[in-house]
């Protein structure tokens, strides 16, 4: 694994999710407060990016049957998906969005 710039700082909206592809990764990104999280952007239930799903405070949920997975863990909270969200470590170097994938 190695740190690669996916994004700038300004480029992921607070509360929503912003979609990169890295290879063969689709990775969504959330800024929560002063904090960024890189998760697996695909529902392991149903192919749906998460990226374009509901943000309710630490939670995201499918667009697509309404899965939730808390955000900083990737946990997954509720079915109809029955496993957890990879996760990828984040830092911010000046204004860029850098994962470690």
């Amino acid at each position: 694994m190695a740190w690669q710039r996916v994004a700038s700082v300004k480029d992921v909206p607070e509360g929503d999710g912003f979609a990169v592809t890295l290879g063969t990764l689709e990775i969504a990104i959330y800024k929560l407060g002063p904090a960024y999280y890189a998760l697996e952007d695909v529902c392991p239930h149903a192919y749906a990016l998460l990226s374009t799903g509901f943000v309710e405070g630490d939670k995201v949920a499918c667009p697509m049957h309404g899965a939730e997975f808390h955000i900083p863990s990737g946990k997954c909270l509720s079915p109809p998906a029955d496993r957890d969200l990879a996760t990828y470590p984040v830092k911010i170097e000046g204004d860029d969005v850098l994962i470690d994938a």
